[in-house]
């Protein structure tokens, strides 16, 4: 008796059908690890070829298996031993040779002992995580300019005092004159350089040159930020506890010349507490607007104010002291604060032939993106803006 695996044997002699039949069966269970191999290889159109080649073997295997055994009873009777295989056994090795020879002692927990066999489900395709953004460029006067420096006059406020009186035949007195300032620019250079293996590019099935271009893109949506915040800054922060010191600033800081066109530009911890504010009646003083509903405004007897909300990632509140938090709540109108000079939006290339410090793309086979961006940011007028820091509790406002 010759054993060929620990639970399938064949009893008695094989003659020369049997051992075709266990030969085809043998090289189906081959083909089929191949066609499973190229699949995930990602070789399609060989494992299509291999796949009819399979299907040619299996029409092989049943055409003489159905001469050997016409009776379908998986009994097959050699000339030189009448007696029939034990328990349908060329059937069993077939199924076995199918389900890839698993048995009761192979198990897929282990690698070992079958775990190998089994395929993980991994995907090279890249997802992206939900996240929130927002650009604070759509929010300040932006000035497209095509030198590196330069000026712009704008008339200073000055508070006129109107005609003297004049008595007949006195003399008249000089009055006031406008008074003019100007603002200054200087473009500057932000630019960074991201290498990738030209193997990497050569190999992944994912978009990794689009992947990077939006990652390059969202750094320069980064950089802008933090210049703006950089310039909102450079106003003395004005301590706030409470509604009435918003309404304040509106009403009085910034006055008409400011308040019809102010927003309150906030982040989601400032969101919170904006949201749990309500009137005598207990109504919600935040609320949609009924002609864009995706826009919140705040809505406090006369106030009436638009609230722009900036995730906590792009616009972090300050918490260094223990047990509270200090929340940017900058009020007014910031294109008329704040002015972007862009020079040039940003350009991005690539080389395979560039060196940058200790790299050299061509010695290392790199291909390199590199991103380049000319601005400057200013404070267009410090008037139009008021940079609030709202103090309260952590568990105003995560609810603890």
């Amino acid at each position: 008796m010759r054993r060929l695996r620990p639970v399938w044997r064949l009893s008695g002699t094989e003659d020369i059908r049997n051992k075709k039949l266990l030969e085809l069966l043998n090289s189906i269970n081959e083909k089929k690890t191949m066609v499973q191999s190229l699949v995930e290889q990602g070789k399609l159109e060989e494992a299509r070829t291999a796949k009819e080649e399979l299907k040619n073997m299996q029409e092989q295997f049943d055409l003489l298996k159905d001469i050997m055994d016409p009776d379908g009873n998986g009994t097959i009777k050699p000339q030189q031993d009448p007696k029939p295989l034990e328990n349908n056994s060329i059937k069993e090795f077939a199924n076995a040779a199918r389900r890839g020879f698993r048995n009761a002692t192979m198990v897929e927990g282990t690698p070992a002992d079958g775990g190998y066999t089994v395929p993980e489900d991994i995907q090279t395709q890249i997802n992206t995580y939900r996240d929130a953004k927002f650009s604070l460029i759509s929010l300040v006067d932006v000035e497209n300019v095509t030198t590196n420096k330069g000026q712009r006059t704008y008339k200073k406020r000055a508070q006129q005092t109107g005609f003297a009186k004049v008595g007949e035949g006195g003399k008249i007195t000089a009055g006031t004159t406008p008074q003019f300032e100007r603002i200054s620019y200087e473009i500057e250079k932000y630019a960074g350089y991201f290498p990738c293996t030209n193997e990497l590019l050569a190999d992944t099935d994912a978009n990794i040159t689009g992947v990077l271009t939006t990652w390059i893109a969202d750094e320069s949506r980064v950089t802008r930020n933090k210049m703006i915040l950089e310039q909102i800054a450079t106003k003395d922060v004005t301590a706030m506890k409470d509604l009435d010191d918003i309404k304040k600033a509106l009403n009085i800081t910034l006055g008409q010349a400011f308040k019809p066109t102010s927003a309150i530009v906030t982040n989601d911890d400032g969101l919170q507490w904006l949201d749990t504010l309500k009137d005598n009646e207990g109504r919600y003083l935040l609320q949609p607007d009924p002609a864009n509903p995706m826009q919140l405004r705040l809505c406090a007897g006369s106030t009436i104010v638009p609230v722009k909300v900036i995730p906590n990632s792009d616009m972090p509140s300050d918490t260094k002291t223990a047990g509270s938090r200090k929340i940017p709540v900058i009020i007014g109108d910031l294109k008329e604060g704040i002015k972007f000079w862009d020079r040039n939006q940003m350009t991005l290339m690539t080389s395979n032939i560039a060196q940058i410090g200790e790299l050299n793309a061509f010695e290392e086979d790199l291909t390199i993106f590199r991103a380049i961006e000319r601005e400057d940011c200013t404070v267009k007028d410090k008037e139009a803006f008021v940079n609030g820091q709202l103090t309260i509790k952590d568990a105003t406002v995560t609810g603890v």
